[in-house]
């Protein structure tokens, strides 16, 4: 069985009324709308603040036994606290999601440009003491798990190790951006530029690739990664995909453009349903464009 998930780093994104969601969608019907086309989502706000018990129930009843939420791990853990002296705040993330836990996938541990090879005994106690019953996916932004052989072969082995899948990051496309508006400027900012890796370290790769506002240019770069996905896949893997772009409106039709390149070779590909078919705008609406829909 193939198993691609592909999905976008949101569920909530009011510029997509009239393709994911139906013109008339409030943000209330946003995931149950998106989780009836994509199987899967990032969930990064989970980074920022832990959502609410209410909200976790909602979201399990929104969405499809079949879905799988994929949300960081909090940044307080992983970029204050650095998994040190984090057991508090680990229990209470991972006690917050426990009620969507049929509808987890990994959740991804994103670790900050600071943290370097020196603290790989550090990540190895904090992966040897989480508990069991999720599934846990780490990504590391410090040049030298890139630029050093021997602390990359140190980090792949501990993930090995551990059966933790590597967040492989891809940002060459919006890096490659030129008379870039203020959205690509900013991710440009926030994003790290690292090597790209195509390497996987367990059984649910997943993929952050980072496009331009137009999917035009990614294509490309979307291209280098057919041969290791349709490789994973035919390997039995379970692959998570994410399409990103700086203002996300065209996330999910680049999650498209993947899909079609992935299909050239592997034409028994599972399609994501179509999206919303547009409703025809009153003629009244059309001169003033749709800026009342976004």
């Amino acid at each position: 069985m193939i198993d691609l998930k592909l999905g976008c780093p949101v569920w909530a994104c009011a510029h997509w009324r009239g393709s994911v969601f139906d013109r008339r969608a409030r943000p209330t019907d946003f995931l149950r709308q998106y989780a009836q086309i994509f199987p899967t989502v990032e969930g990064n706000s989970s980074f920022y603040a832990l959502p609410s018990a209410d909200n976790v129930r909602r979201w399990g009843a929104e969405t499809p036994v079949n879905f799988r939420f994929c949300f960081k791990f909090p940044m307080t853990i992983t970029h204050r606290l650095k998994l040190r002296h984090a057991e508090l705040d680990t229990h209470q993330f991972l006690r917050r999601m426990a009620p969507l836990r049929s509808r987890l996938g990994p959740l991804m541990i994103q670790l900050g440009p600071r943290f370097g090879p020196e603290s790989l005994d550090v990540l190895d106690r904090y992966l040897r003491d989480l508990s069991a019953e999720f599934e846990y996916a780490v990504e590391v932004r410090h040049r030298a798990f890139f630029d050093d052989p021997l602390a990359e072969a140190a980090l792949n082995q501990l993930l090995r190790q551990r059966a933790v899948d590597r967040v492989l990051f891809d940002s060459r496309c919006v890096h490659a951006a030129s008379g870039a508006d203020s959205s690509t400027r900013e991710a440009i900012a926030r994003k790290p530029s690292l090597p790209l890796r195509v390497q996987s370290s367990g059984e649910r790769p997943i993929v952050r690739f980072v496009g331009q506002n137009t999917v035009e240019p990614a294509k490309p770069y979307l291209h280098d990664w057919v041969a290791p996905v349709q490789q994973w896949l035919e390997q039995g893997k379970s692959v998570y995909f994410f399409t990103h772009t700086p203002d996300d409106r065209n996330a999910p039709q680049l999650a498209r453009q993947f899909e079609k390149l992935l299909q050239t070779t592997l034409p028994a590909l599972p399609r994501l349903p179509d999206f919303v078919q547009p409703e025809a705008l009153p003629k009244q609406a059309n001169l003033f464009g749709e800026a009342g829909y976004q």
